[in-house]
Formats: structure tokens, sequence, C-alpha cells
């Protein structure tokens, strides 16, 4: 991190700061004691003062016990921001906004230094973590921007400063917390207000954009293959060829694509995308079977395409869908899990299971082969059931949203311990 002295921390962030013996200055910050490094600043949040003291001892430089934890943070954050020349690009969408930032990660890392925030901290915590690893010699920090409600990415970007804004997409995620496309369009377009004037957004085709001092980008559909388990996907009269084969991953291939542009970053003719965990991880199991793991989460547009991507890996072998309930979205939610249903039907899958309230729709009527359905999970007798229906060279889908909990069931097929 680009050091702060303790004294503009101390102004900065009210609250109680305890430095240790010689300290002068931090270059890191943590709000985690147990990875704490020496020079470290301990930040406490929640019931965070009780480890001050183990965070001290582990090499902390101080440790704050703040009044407002997430303004202390936003305000070590925008300071280290102020210091650096980094080029900062901002990514939120209802899907793809962590697979996007993957994405552009691999393609910058290896030409510039590049710091991207980690797994999915994405929010009032997560982003400044990320915006304290800053160096002097960074070239480009990458943030996923998450949202609960309106106001948020505002309120990040209001320290982040991005220099580029990615919206992958709209869609019905979080729309039971909003309480509509509209109003999560709102939401979304508050990244496009915070850029400076002559910024780049890269928004999806029929985004609003009512300013005119934006470089503004629209994205279409990707020109992509599959090939040889790659994909290739026609950029700028080149084709450049991506580790994976999701369809769904080339679109936002090409928003990263874009984005690397507007950073003046030339990709290279191959890229190897390390993805955040449980984000379509494909593991192969005994027998010459597939897992898909795609436990992270879900909504309406990302099941959709999950199921489309596993017929397709499947390529004519028998395909096992193990989905979970699509959370936060209102008084539609019943409706977006039956149009689920409707895809499963569509689609062909041979066998479903399904884990939650909302998900009977994806089995009642039965709309498979064979199905399977509990209101709440119980993992060991999930699989259990699913050892005793999965046949040698069966293809495996692993889906529902975070508050559903299917990760241990895909790990338990990996054969990962939990």
């Amino acid at each position: 991190m680009i050091a702060l002295p303790l004294a503009e921390v101390a102004a900065l962030c009210a609250g109680r700061l305890d430095g240790a013996p010689g300290a002068e200055s931090v270059t890191g910050v943590q709000v985690d004691s147990r990875r704490i490094s020496p020079g470290d600043l301990f930040v406490a949040v929640g019931a965070g003062e009780t480890f001050v003291a183990d965070a001290l001892a582990r090499g902390a430089a101080a440790a704050l016990v703040p009044e407002d934890a997430l303004a202390a943070l936003a305000a070590l954050a925008g300071a280290v921001r102020a210091r650096s020349r980094a080029r900062v690009v901002g990514i939120t969408g209802s899907t793809g906004k962590t697979s996007t930032k993957d994405i552009l990660a691999a393609i910058c890392a290896p030409v510039r230094r590049t710091v991207a925030n980690e797994g999915n901290l994405n929010n009032e915590i997560g982003v400044p973590l990320t915006l304290c690893r800053l160096e002097p010699d960074t070239d480009i920090c990458i943030l996923e921007l998450a949202m609960r409600g309106p106001g948020q990415i505002a309120e990040l970007c209001a320290f982040a400063k991005p220099d580029v804004g990615v919206i992958t997409n709209v869609g019905p995620a979080h729309v039971g917390l909003l309480g509509s496309l509209e109003a999560i369009v709102r939401a979304k377009a508050e990244l496009v207000e915070a850029l400076r004037p002559g910024a780049t957004a890269i928004v999806p085709a029929g985004f609003p954009v009512e300013r005119d001092d934006l470089e503004v980008v629209r994205l279409g559909e990707p020109v992509a293959r599959v090939e040889h388990e790659r994909t290739l996907l026609r950029f700028q009269g080149t084709e450049i060829a991506f580790d994976f084969t999701a369809r769904h991953q080339a679109r936002n291939a090409l928003a990263a694509l874009h984005a690397a542009a507007a950073l003046g970053v030339a990709p290279p003719a191959s890229v190897e995308v390390t993805f955040s965990p449980w984000r379509g991880e494909e593991v192969p199991l005994p027998g010459g079977g597939l897992l898909v793991n795609d436990a992270y989460n879900a909504n309406p547009v990302s099941m959709r395409a999950a199921l489309e991507h596993l017929v397709e890996r499947a390529a004519g072998r028998r395909t096992v869908a193990v989905l979970g309930d699509m959370a936060e979205l209102g008084a539609e939610g019943p409706r977006y899990h039956r149009e689920i249903a409707e895809a499963i039907r569509r689609l062909g899958i041979d066998v479903v299971f399904a884990v939650g309230p909302l998900s009977e729709a994806y089995v009642d009527p039965p709309v498979a082969g064979r199905t399977w359905w509990s209101p709440e999970l119980d993992p060991n007798a999930l699989i259990e059931r699913l050892r005793g229906e999965l046949r040698p060279g069966d293809a495996v889908l692993v889906k529902g949203s975070r508050a559903a909990g299917l990760e241990a069931v895909a790990l338990a097929l990996a054969g990962v311990e939990r």
C-alpha cells in the first residue's frame, strides 16, 4: 500500500487509534487480525475491537477502533486513491461482474501492474480494502462494485473515482430489494454519473446515457465460436482465444476487452483466466462425467445461461441439474422460478434435484425424467441421493443463490473435504 502517516490516519478517522511503539506510518489495511502483516493498520469492524491486541501482537503498526467503521475505510481508501497514479475501472451489473473483473485482470496483469479485488470483495468493506492495496507503481486497479439499494454505487465511486465504468447488463437480480427493473437501471447508472468528463462508459446496447461528455461504448453480441475447448472471440479485427467454453462468458470477455482498450492495453492472442471460486468451475467426475460448480449465486439470467451451458457441455450425455432458490426477487420470485422450469423443459434436462421453497416450481409438475425436491437443504441427504442417482458420464450442474448453500454439495461431488 502507498504509506499513510499515522498522524493523517488519526485526522481522517474519528475514534481510538492505538499505535505500536515506534510506528509512524501504515503500509496496509486489514479488518481481519489473522491477515495482519507487519506495518498494517487493523480497522475494527463490528466486534473487531476484541481482536485489537491480537492484531498488534501480529505486527500491526496501529489498530483503529473507529466511531464509524465504513466511513473510516472510505476515508483511508480515498487518501490512498488520491496518491495513486493508477487508472481505476469500476465494474457493475446484474450478472457477470465478477467474471468480467477476472477476465480483465487476466488481460492486464501480464503487461501492467494490476490490482483487482479478491473474490467478491465488492462492497463498502471490500472496495476500500482493494484500494488500500495500491502501491506507488500500480498502473491499473479493477473494482467490482456491488449494490443492494440506491445510492450505494455512488458512495463507492465517491472515493474510488473510476476512470472507466463497465455495466455488464441489467436484469432482475435484487429486484426484490429495489422494486423494479427501472430502479435497478437507475442504481447502476450511478457508475456512469460518477465518471469524470472524457472518461469511458461501457454499457449494454439499450442502456440510457444522458451525458454527452463521455466516450460511450455500447456492448453488442460477441462474435465467438468454441473450438478445441477454447472460446475464440473476434475483437477489432483479431481473434482472441480464451480458456473457457461457456457462451455467456464471451459477453463478459467482450466487455473486458473494451475496458482493456480504454486503458490502452492490447490483449494477447491467448488469455488464461483464473475465475473466482464456484463460478462455472468445471471438474471431471469418475467415469467420464463432468461437474459444473456454479454455486456462488443465481438469478434468472445466470440460471438460464448455466442450464444452456450444461446442455452444451454434456454434448448428448445425460444432464443432472442440482438447483436452489434464486433469492431477492421479491413478489415476482414465483414467476421467475416458473420461467426457469420452462427452460428446464425446453432444454430437456434429464434429472432435477431442487432445494428451497421456491424451487419446488422446478419439479412440480415434473419437468424432467426424474425429479427430487426438498424445502430446505440437508447436505448429507442430498449428496447421498445424488451419488445413488449419478451414472458414469453424467454432466452435472450445481447452482443456486448463496442462501441455498449448495457449494457444500458441489465440493462433496468434487471430492473436496468440507
